[in-house]
């Protein structure tokens, strides 16, 4: 749906969300709102919710309670699924679950072909995917073949290529090292500057710095909603949400505890090395 300002976005109204024989729901009334060009980050224990609620938002799981409008598409209706798939397409923990090609070329060619797109906008979208994920040089290897943090930039490749509105990461940067890591992210960035929105699903806090705001869940329920600062500055509330909480937060609470005046709000090594160096 793209609201007066032309951005795309999607509504989360009242959501809730029952596996079967579950003693508990996984959600329950949730309100969020997502934008184009911007970032949000989900962050709880184990169990929260946050995969649960990443599922929704592109109608893998539809609704018990309330709705989801997703590009101006109601989740819930069954005439919706493919365009609403495309248009929030989704990334997973292990990107082995997601290949299909013989070679990374027609892995990220799989989704534009299953659209009916011809032969040169097909073309056209690998390209442009596999140089935006930095891996034109793979397009003839075998993806089974790859790395881990090398199939995971396959997969969002392979997103890219739908030419989504919405890119939701399910935990897609949990199982690779720093450096894997740290490309998965700095795809992201190049994401969110050509427009496309990022729902990130991360148990790495430090991570939900990159992000425009963070939603922390608990059983199912939103019990923190803001900017980085407002949500993870406070490393006492931190481990009240049973995260441990950012280095440089604990620092500089230290600081204060010993008189020293820090920088408020500070979140990165690189603010508080900005504020030792004024």
């Amino acid at each position: 749906m793209r609201d007066k300002t032309g951005e795309v976005n999607i509504s989360v109204q009242d959501l809730s969300f029952s596996y079967e024989n579950a003693a508990a729901p996984a959600l329950e009334r949730i309100n969020m709102r997502l934008e184009s060009g911007k970032m949000c980050a989900l962050l709880g224990r184990n169990g929260s919710g946050k995969s649960t609620l990443a599922r929704c938002l592109n109608g893998l799981l539809l609704p018990g309670g309330g709705r989801v409008i997703s590009c101006g598409m109601d989740t819930s209706d069954w005439a919706n699924r493919l365009e609403v798939s495309r248009r929030v397409s989704m990334v997973f923990q292990n990107p082995d679950t997601q290949m299909v090609g013989a070679t990374v070329e027609e892995e990220v060619a799989f989704g534009p072909e299953n659209m009916g797109l011809p032969p040169n906008e097909i073309r056209k979208r690998v390209d442009r995917a596999l140089e935006m994920a930095g891996i034109t040089e793979l397009s003839r290897r075998g993806p089974l073949r790859l790395s881990q943090g090398q199939k995971q930039l396959v997969a969002i490749a392979g997103a890219i290529a739908m030419e989504p509105d919405f890119l939701v990461s399910d935990e897609a940067t949990s199982m690779l090292d720093c450096s894997a890591r740290a490309r998965v992210l700095e795809l992201f960035e190049k994401l969110l500057i050509s427009g496309m929105g990022i729902v990130h699903v991360t148990h790495f806090i430090e991570e939900a710095t990159l992000a425009d705001s963070v939603v922390m869940l608990e059983a199912g329920k939103i019990i923190a909603q803001g900017t980085p600062r407002s949500v993870i500055g406070d490393p006492a509330r931190v481990r009240a949400f049973g995260l441990d909480p950012l280095a440089i937060t604990v620092v500089t609470h230290e600081l204060e505890k010993l008189g020293h005046k820090a920088p408020e709000g500070a979140l990165t090594a690189e603010e508080l090395l900005a504020w030792l160096c004024a």
